[in-house]
């Protein structure tokens, strides 16, 4: 695999390495992890294709692509059923505008913090602009815990966030979508309070509901995109998924889509997970097992050991997949779910190819291991890449004022699926049969969205 000592490089006007660069960055931004991690990623990519073309180096566009555009951050005060006030932290990441209006998730947990929406807000910008869609990147949220709360409360919740987002938003603007915590009840209280406030219906939001301007398909559109990634994946090497074996983490929307067109494909599911644990059904999770797994989480918000005990089968306490042998692993959870020593169990136990269906879920050290056992390796910003890609679809229907059949929305998702694993496979390919996706992802996503930059002038 073609290995390039990157932090020796230099660029056209002087010394100018990855090391001072992100020296620099860290000390403008202490303590940001998240966001440290991921433009060092990205670099790591792009660093040997920014030595041909000096003209990015003379714009500054490296510390003008990592420095948001806008960043939004508020107080959120509701109150509860018993009359109690609460007062949250609200976010609005505007990373990016360059090919298009802001695009990005809301994601409502307690865990949200200005560090994780610029990470998640910075890979936007490049899996947007992978799509070939005009969509800029952006990310927001807020520190707030829908579970256990009333629709009451969560309504009360959503109308005091969007009386301070909705000014800085709109269909021109940006567009936010759902994420951890925000579905299509978060969607429609957001949207009714932003209607209220503006006076206007408009496709100021994605993930609605079908009712009332939704896209279908929304709700399979990641999973589905991301087991359509990993079919391109074998189809360059004229394999396909049908009898291979398949891990996947999670079982919330990414997970029960991906292991659902995974299982048409002909691929045997066998695994599932939750915050507490994985299924293991080393006899595969056929598609009444999995009515049963989508009822049970989305029905009965039950938990996933559960399965283990209707259908008699391992539970693994406080466990993840992947120590388990498979042809392929689907980590659809969180970010940094998979770290160095999974990496290489994965690799021991025969994994051939890793595609991420959620937000960053591999660690820098475990891409770094896949990539060096030439492991296939999606990275979330293509993989994953197919719900932002329905959304951008939405929102064009809402413009339109039509909404397209389910058919003509899948057709669609594979042929956007089918651009990015071609773009990938232009900028990734190693001279050596081998394709480094991370690499081709970054290169394809990075020089759009530069070029922009540099036809727009300094802004």
């Amino acid at each position: 695999m073609k290995n390039h000592n990157k932090n020796k490089s230099v660029n056209h006007s002087g010394t100018y390495s990855i090391d001072s660069f992100m020296k620099k960055l860290k000390t403008k931004n202490p303590g940001e992890n998240e966001f440290h991690e991921v433009v060092h990623e990205v670099l790591e990519s792009v660093w040997d294709m920014l030595q041909d073309h000096p003209t990015y180096f003379r714009a500054n566009i490296l510390d003008r692509i990592t420095e948001p555009e806008r960043i939004i951050m508020f107080r959120v005060p509701w109150t509860d059923d018993e009359g109690e006030v609460h007062v949250n932290r609200g976010y609005r990441v505007e990373f990016n505008s360059a090919i298009g209006p802001y695009k990005g998730g809301l994601r409502f947990h307690p865990s949200v913090n200005l560090d994780i929406l610029k990470f998640l807000a910075f890979e936007q910008i490049f899996k947007n602009s992978l799509t070939t869609m005009p969509m800029g990147g952006a990310k927001g949220g807020a520190n707030f815990d829908p579970k256990g709360k009333s629709d009451s409360e969560i309504m009360r919740f959503c109308q005091s966030f969007m009386t301070e987002l909705y000014r800085h938003i709109g269909h021109n603007t940006d567009v936010p979508a759902g994420d951890i915590g925000v579905g299509k009840r978060e969607i429609g209280y957001l949207f009714g309070q932003y209607k209220r406030l503006q006076n206007e219906y408009t496709g100021v939001l994605t993930g609605k509901a079908l009712e009332w301007g939704g896209s279908k398909l929304r709700p399979e559109a990641t999973g589905y995109g991301t087991v359509y990634f990993v079919r391109e994946m074998f189809a360059l090497r004229n394999e396909t998924l049908e009898g291979k074996t398949v891990t996947i983490s999670g079982s919330g929307n990414v997970a029960q889509y991906a292991a659902e067109k995974a299982i048409q494909l002909g691929a045997k599911v066998i695994s599932l997970s939750d915050s507490d644990g994985t299924v293991h059904d080393p006899d595969g999770i056929d598609e009444e097992k999995l009515k049963y797994v989508m009822h049970l989480k989305n029905v009965e918000r039950g938990r996933i050991r559960e399965y283990a005990r209707k259908y008699d089968v391992r539970y693994i306490e406080n466990g993840t997949p992947w120590n388990l042998s498979c042809d392929v692993a689907l980590p659809c959870a969180t970010q940094n779910e998979i770290n160095a020593d999974d990496a290489a169990a994965l690799v021991k136990n025969g994994c051939g190819c890793v595609a991420e269906g959620a937000n960053k879920p591999a660690q820098r050290e475990a891409i770094r291991i896949f990539l060096e056992n030439e492991v296939l390796f999606g990275p979330g910003k293509a993989a994953n890449a197919g719900g932002v890609a329905v959304s951008g679809l939405e929102m064009t229907q809402n413009e339109m004022r039509i909404q397209w059949l389910r058919k003509e929305v899948d057709s669609k998702l594979e042929d956007i699926m089918k651009e990015i694993h071609s773009s990938c496979v232009a900028y990734g390919d190693t001279g050596n049969g081998y394709i480094n996706y991370p690499q081709g992802a970054n290169i394809a996503g990075f020089i759009k969205v530069a070029d922009a930059m540099l036809h727009q002038g300094v802004v």
